[in-house]
């Protein structure tokens, strides 16, 4: 056990990362925003020059804007700069205020910018690519002569003329409403491969022309014109790897936004521990257990060692119904400990644990048999126990989208991602604080060794 800070994180890692992921087990406790706050303070004076978190990437460049140049109001961009609701956080509030504090008077190159990583979209339906597109296309159309474009002025706008379609909330559910395989997305999606194939032609010339901060923008919307597109194509699908190909396109949208910000320097980011994991994620939905490869898992791939992930665990969250967690299990261990906030090194708990098997127990004032199992994040998964017990309806941990709770078969659950202690290769921040806790809950109905690591508690 290390004490929490910057410098023991830094001390834990083989090598100074260029990419730092902290993941959180659990989204909506300002508790753990407001530790992360704490760290990504610490290592921005260690040379980190980017925060990054798990919201639109587009608008977050009203928040960028806010940080490095003060334009607009801090009101302003919290309401308006944040998707899932993240603006409405006190302690991304706070955030946002240290980084204009911080910025005020240093010069660019000293500057934090900040960045969302997520694509524009939520649970309940990706946005209309009409801004990506159109504004990619009316910087290139600036800048180059007309016969090297794609297309005319306004086509884009002619193929778009539908727009309720694409922003159809009812589409999640009912593929059949999506217009994402119509004859003019798919006329879209050449146009879309077109610009951003000239944008990277004409990369000299653009940023002779312009400027290398409007030439990344460009690149951002030109990512998100595609990902959007390549979304609602998806979501048009009516074949079994639908909802695994929907999220596997999210989570590539991340990683490429995650590893286009390594480009231009040292990155903190913040997002679920599902997201930042190494292994492929996995999570059960209301079609059944659903695994792909997550913006973690596909940034490491490309960045390799210089990309590092530390997980979270937590304690308790009484207000939500999860109590002390039992004293057999990794999290009760931790949890015992005296200190509100530590750091712990993922092989020292991998060594005393070796490969912890579960044990078989009586849910509490009931003969109905539940399972335990110690459990501990490394390179892939947020510590936690595993118990099973029945559930009550619950939202799902992209709640913030508007999306209705669902239940996993037999009852609500918890959402994590139990793997192997003999995997666990990294370290990870666990805090202990008395106030704040994550449990995975698994279905009545499930048998001992399934897990449905997908639903987070009703806030």
């Amino acid at each position: 056990m290390r004490a929490f800070s910057a410098a023991e994180v830094l001390r834990l890692l083989p090598s100074r990362p260029r990419v730092l992921a902290l993941g959180e087990p659990t989204h909506g406790e300002d508790l753990l925003l407001e530790v992360r706050n704490e760290l990504f303070q610490q290592l921005v004076e260690e040379g980190y020059r980017t925060i990054a978190i798990e919201s639109d990437c587009l608008l977050a460049l009203a928040v960028d804007d806010y940080v490095t140049s003060g334009k607009g109001s801090l009101d302003e961009v919290m309401a308006n700069g944040f998707s899932h609701g993240l603006g409405a956080s006190a302690a991304n509030r706070e955030l946002v205020r240290w980084m204009r504090a911080y910025n005020d008077g240093r010069p660019a190159p000293e500057q934090v910018r900040f960045a969302g990583i997520d694509g524009p979209l939520e649970i309940s339906g990706p946005e209309s690519p009409q801004e990506a597109l159109t504004t990619l296309y009316a910087y290139l159309a600036s800048r180059l002569d007309a016969e090297l474009l794609p297309c005319p002025a306004g086509t884009i706008e002619g193929l778009l003329d539908d727009a309720g379609r694409w922003v159809d909330p009812a589409v999640m559910m009912n593929p059949a409403r999506s217009v994402g395989q119509s004859a003019a997305a798919g006329r879209l999606r050449l146009l879309a491969d077109d610009l951003v194939a000239l944008l990277d032609a004409e990369t000299p010339h653009l940023i002779a022309a312009s400027s290398r901060e409007e030439w990344e923008r460009a690149r951002l919307y030109g990512r998100a014109a595609v990902g959007l597109l390549r979304y609602h194509h998806w979501l048009a699908d009516t074949s079994p790897g639908r909802m695994t190909r929907l999220l596997g396109v999210r989570d590539s949208m991340m990683a490429d936004n995650l590893v286009a910000l390594a480009g231009r320097g040292p990155v903190l980011v913040h997002a679920h521990n599902l997201h930042l994991k190494r292994e492929k994620a996995v999570m059960g939905m209301w079609q059944g257990r659903m695994e792909w490869w997550g913006a973690g898992s596909l940034a490491h791939a490309r960045l390799g060692t210089e990309y590092a992930f530390l997980a979270t665990a937590l304690g308790t969250i009484r207000h939500q119904g999860v109590d002390t967690p039992p004293t057999d299990t990794l999290e009760g261990m931790l949890y015992a400990l005296p200190e509100d906030r530590f750091l712990v090194d993922s092989h020292a708990l991998a060594a005393l644990f070796g490969d912890a098997a579960p044990r078989r127990a009586s849910r509490p004032g009931s003969a109905t048999p539940h399972w335990i199992r110690p459990t501990c994040p490394g390179p892939t998964a947020s510590c936690s126990s595993r118990t099973r017990r029945r559930g009550r309806r619950r939202k799902s941990w992209w709640s913030r989208g508007g999306a209705s709770g669902r239940r996993g078969p037999g009852g609500g659950v918890r959402r994590c991602d139990p793997s192997p202690l003999s995997a666990n290769r990294h370290p990870f921040l666990t805090y202990g604080d008395r106030n704040l806790s994550f449990r995975e809950w698994i279905p009545t109905s499930s048998p001992p060794n399934r897990t449905w690591p997908a639903w987070s508690p009703r806030r």
